[in-house]
């Protein structure tokens, strides 16, 4: 499945290029403000003039670091490849030595954590790093289990900061992450206070005081950008009429990616009645079930019985918040509606079904503690060598069930890895600010990753918030280079225009030689592949 983007690096990235653009160039941008403007990290070189540009979407902070290493398009597409690699091996040994230190056997601890890490969910999310990008919430449950566990004041705060960590890649999963930190603590607190309240070891009670002050740190500096944004543009806010057109229903959870070599036809029907299907097939797997279900009823399993309940409890209530809500109807007394109008941070999230990932977590843990209650019964009965050729199989089932094959391109459900499109020549050619024509949704991804070479301050951008300035301009400049778009750019700010002369075809722009500039004060030139006007 990831061969095809393996054998390419740098040239190509998963599935598609409408995010992972973007994204290579977020990452990119966070080198570079750390090394040029570590206080004006936020001030992206999108959608220039605006400010917190780079809050107009989940800013992949925590990648930052690896940004600092290389420059351009080129480096930016090879680093993302890398991280999109790295998520899915995270995912794997966090949830791996979370099923460990929660006292299953390495062979079941290892299916749970294929079980998380190739989730058929998680299919459909391949174009969305900051959702793949959810190792870090295993870890930082192992982290703080194995920390109090082993009264180990080291491992407990390094479970704090990895969740800080997890955070700062995005809100979608890291708010996920704080509300789950929440719900276990308030369990915790009850159990102990019900156990006498025994006295903690000074290191330990230290090291969560610490850990969540910098947590509680790290919240408040990244929400801050966030809110300003919200506050400056009403079209950042997130309705109710948002969240419900990102809503599904049962048919979510029997649907999975058209790519997926097992599934993908075979739900096809579940697929066709879903509004917005990539972002609503939930499907978490049809052996990970089973063995979940084994994992619970079980009653001489690996889990205590607090956890088994614990665990089915959670993938209920998450499993039910994951379908999100609406404006009418039965689901508008939904229980997320309920954290969309009082839980902080969640008015703010457009997607629901991203709760599926606690739901898989939650689902390949028990799996796991199902497949080694069954090896155990498999072993009795046909031997150790049976036992392991068994758990071998089911992992393969389960890794198969999350898997996407096929990598022709040409046939409509293929794991596609599409190449990445060269910077034109003379790109660079435009001084800021500029604006980039055409300035439609696939040529502003392409202008972001190109300006990682020197990040110039540019009019367009790509992010889920699309501020009303910038689609008002691009409307006011479709007859570029006239009387009336020139003043309005001048009134903009706007120093230089640039033409990419090879994506011309079919739009306003396609007949650009015989527009005159006489009498408008501009200068043009035609340095490589683009033309550039100079607005002087």
């Amino acid at each position: 499945m990831h061969l095809s983007l393996v054998t390419d690096l740098g040239r190509v990235v998963p599935k598609e290029v409408v995010d992972p653009l973007p994204q290579a160039w977020q990452v990119a941008w966070g080198g570079h403000a750390l090394l040029e403007q570590p206080l004006d990290y936020f001030q992206s070189n999108q959608f220039w003039p605006g400010r917190n540009t780079l809050a107009y979407s989940d800013a992949l902070i925590g990648y930052a670091p690896t940004g600092m290493l290389g420059s351009g398009p080129h480096a930016a597409i090879l680093r993302y490849d890398l991280l999109w690699l790295f998520t899915f091996v995270l995912a794997f040994v966090a949830t791996y030595l979370l099923a460990r230190e929660l006292g299953l056997g390495p062979v079941p601890a290892a299916l749970a954590g294929i079980a998380f890490a190739y989730a058929p969910y998680r299919l459909e999310q391949y174009n969305h790093l900051h959702v793949l990008s959810s190792g870090g919430i295993p870890l930082a449950l192992f982290l703080l289990v194995r920390g109090h566990r082993r009264a180990a004041p080291g491992l407990v705060l390094a479970g704090w900061l990895v969740t800080a960590w997890q955070l700062s890649l995005g809100f979608s999963l890291g708010l996920l992450l704080l509300y789950l930190l929440g719900a276990l603590a308030l369990v915790v607190a009850v159990l102990w206070w019900r156990r006498g309240r025994p006295r903690q070891p000074r290191g330990i009670v230290w090291a969560n005081v610490a850990g969540a002050l910098v947590l509680a740190t790290c919240a408040v500096v990244l929400a801050r950008p966030y809110q300003a944004v919200r506050d400056e543009l009403p079209e950042a806010r997130r309705t109710l009429a948002d969240v419900a057109a990102f809503s599904g229903g049962p048919w979510s959870y029997v649907a999975t990616a058209e790519e997926s070599t097992l599934w993908g036809p075979i739900t096809a029907g579940a697929r066709e009645r879903l509004n917005f299907p990539s972002e609503l097939e939930l499907f978490p797997g049809a052996l990970v079930i089973l063995l979940a279900i084994g994992g619970v009823t079980w009653s001489r399993g690996p889990f205590r019985p607090g956890l088994r309940l614990g665990l089915a409890v959670g993938i209920g209530v998450c499993g039910v918040l994951a379908l999100g809500a609406s404006t009418e109807g039965v689901k508008q007394y939904s229980p997320y509606r309920v954290l969309y109008e009082l839980a902080p941070g969640f008015e703010a999230i457009r997607v629901p079904g991203r709760i599926t990932t606690l739901t898989t977590l939650g689902l390949a843990l028990l799996a796991g503690a199902g497949a080694e209650r069954l090896g155990g019964w498999v072993e009795r009965r046909r031997g150790k060598r049976v036992a392991a050729v068994a758990a071998t199989g089911l992992a393969l089932v389960v890794l198969f069930e999350g898997s996407a094959l096929r990598v022709d391109d040409e046939a409509p459900d293929a794991f596609r890895t599409p190449t990445v499109e060269d910077a034109p020549a003379g790109f660079s050619s435009a001084a800021p600010p500029v604006m980039f024509l055409p300035a439609d949704p696939p040529a502003n991804r392409r202008y972001l990753l190109w300006s990682t070479e020197d990040f110039p301050a540019m009019v367009n951008g790509r992010s889920s918030v699309k501020p009303r300035r910038f689609t008002r301009l691009v409307r006011d400049v479709q007859g570029f280079p006239d009387a009336a778009s020139v003043r309005r750019l001048r009134e903009f700010g706007v120093r230089t225009v640039a033409l990419d002369r090879r994506h011309t075809d079919g739009t306003p722009w396609e007949g650009w030689r015989g527009r005159p500039t006489a009498g408008l004060g501009v200068s043009r030139s035609e340095p490589g592949d683009m033309v550039v006007y100079e607005l002087r």
